[in-house]
């Protein structure tokens, strides 16, 4: 029986090595990192394993060789030089104000200038750090190590704050600016976070700095290959199938639905969640387990405020440059939603270099729609999930009307601010509730004569719907006949619905459905 210990929410290289928890060697592209180039940028999801990647880096920069005994690294470097390190933890800070940032950065600097010492006249945290740097290298005599974890996390925090957006950017680009102006006195810098901010952002005067969040050299840097799994875990998935009642073949098949698929370039292998990953071998469950350690509602505000299609978000195409960078006003929710890792690339259109994403996984897909239903729907009323399935139960039995009152249940209390999209917000509170059922929904059904606003299909039923704001359920149905919209159902042998749906925006609610 395995005895392995999984470093579950463990993300400190030394206490994993002394320990004996379970490790994944990932030091050989560590030292290709290192020997290859000077400043580095990596985006990767939340618990991805970046925070891991640093500490491995600041034991390596620490000289400590005894922590890389049996892994690729002891026989890679010969020298193991022992050089100052600053690293900077923004993970560990709420950014809610103006002061939050200063307060963290002067908390980090304090410390290293109890070490290196200060110098009168440093009055900003740029030229603080800037002092620090170069007191550190000449007390040493060895240039140093700057590791940056979770930059951009004020950054995310402010989203929808554009003042303390812009305060957080102005703090953090010179002090960032000391990677170069301090290049002389500096061996080795590495940023990492969720995000990459664009345009009038903190990187646009870092052009010494690599991003390699979509090189391909570096995709297996973190996460755990499908490769990986068999190298290190093939006892345990043979354990953890027979604790499921599930054949080998069955196990590595649900493992991949539920945790691979994370694409960070084209014509690459996919990457496993390793947060979800491990804890699934741990607990030899397979769950939700990457959802449960935190909640993007900034993600749902961007979505919210720009009025976002649901519908269109497992098919979103666009370009690399888009994928690569957020505009620092965040007018695009698809930039944030990639790169904190609900979405992935699914295909790329090499000719226009047009990137396909989509749900990189189950687990990421019924996540992502089920933390989204509170933000749409008042689900204050339905008090358990029991209630969701007698939701489910008169969709499946075709019981339309009493479906229709259920919703309307769904709908009460829906902000003012979204009565101007209102038609939308109904279409994208649909979405979410057929997703979560796990039934076939399509908004936006194209047929030879328009689009249909929502089709729904079960094993014995199809739904096809046609909403109106402010006019009426009469003249919803008349679009769906005068369009031929049932046209592509009509040879099913399923029960057909049409459905016309009236909404109101004096009520915000639905006011009328008719149903033939």
């Amino acid at each position: 029986m395995s005895n392995k210990i999984y470093p579950i929410g463990i993300q400190n290289f030394e206490k994993i090595r002394k320990d004996g928890y379970f490790y994944i060697d990932k030091t050989a592209l560590i030292y290709q990192l290192v020997k290859t180039g000077s400043y580095y940028f990596l985006s990767r999801p939340r618990r991805f394993g970046k925070s891991l990647m640093l500490s491995t880096l600041e034991a390596y920069f620490q000289g400590k060789k005894e922590l890389f005994e049996g892994l690729a690294m002891e026989k890679l470097e010969k020298d193991w030089i022992k050089h100052p390190i600053l690293h900077l933890d923004l993970n560990i800070g709420k950014y809610d104000a103006p002061d939050s940032l200063d307060k963290i950065l002067n908390e980090a600097l304090l410390g290293w200038e109890a070490l290196y010492g200060s110098r009168e006249g440093e009055s900003t945290l740029a030229l603080r750090f800037k002092g620090v740097v170069d007191r550190a290298c000449k007390l040493t005599g060895q240039r140093v190590v700057i590791l940056v974890d979770e930059y951009d996390k004020p950054l995310l925090q402010a989203i929808g704050n554009e003042a303390l957006q812009t305060e957080y950017r102005n703090t953090l680009k010179p002090f960032y600016g000391v990677l170069k102006t301090m290049d002389g006195s500096i061996k080795f810098g590495m940023l990492t976070g969720v995000t990459k901010f664009g345009k009038v952002s903190v990187f646009s005067d870092l052009n010494n700095l690599d991003d390699i969040s979509m090189r391909k050299e570096y995709v297996e840097i973190c996460g755990i290959s499908d490769k990986e799994i068999h190298d290190n875990l093939e006892i345990e998935l043979h354990e953890f199938a027979e604790a499921q009642s599930l054949t080998y073949e069955e196990l590595c098949a649900e493992l991949k639905k539920y945790y691979d698929g994370y694409h960070f370039t084209h014509n690459t292998i996919g990457m496993y969640n390793p947060f979800s990953l491990l804890n699934a071998f741990k607990y030899r469950e397979i769950d939700n387990y990457w959802f449960e350690t935190g909640t993007p509602t900034y993600l749902v505000e961007l979505l919210k405020k720009h009025h976002y299609n649901l519908e269109r978000i497992a098919y979103e195409e666009t370009n690399a440059a888009v994928l690569n960078s957020i505009d620092a006003s965040s007018t695009n929710p698809i930039p944030v939603i990639y790169q904190s890792g609900y979405l992935t690339i699914k295909d790329y259109n090499k000719e226009f270099g047009i990137y396909r994403l989509g749900f990189p996984n189950r687990e990421v897909e019924e996540g992502f729609i089920q933390f989204l239903l509170p933000y749409y729907a008042n689900t204050d009323k339905v008090e358990s999930p029991f209630e969701i399935q007698k939701f489910v139960y008169e969709i499946r039995a075709g019981e339309v009307d009493a479906f229709f009152r259920r919703l309307q249940n769904f709908f009460a209390d829906t902000p003012y601010e979204l009565v101007k999209d209102l038609e939308l917000h109904y279409q994208n509170v649909l979405f979410i509730v057929f997703k979560l059922v796990g039934f076939y929904v399509k908004a936006e059904y194209h047929t030879s004569e328009g689009r249909v606003d929502l089709v729904l299909q079960t094993d014995k039923f199809i739904y096809v719907m046609e909403f109106k704001l402010d006019g009426t359920a009469e003249e919803a149905l008349q679009q769906i006949d005068e369009k031929h919209y049932a046209q592509p159902f009509l040879s099913d042998t399923r029960k057909l619905f049409k459905i016309g749906v009236n909404f109101s925006a004096k009520t915000r609610n639905i006011e009328q459905w008719i149903v033939i």
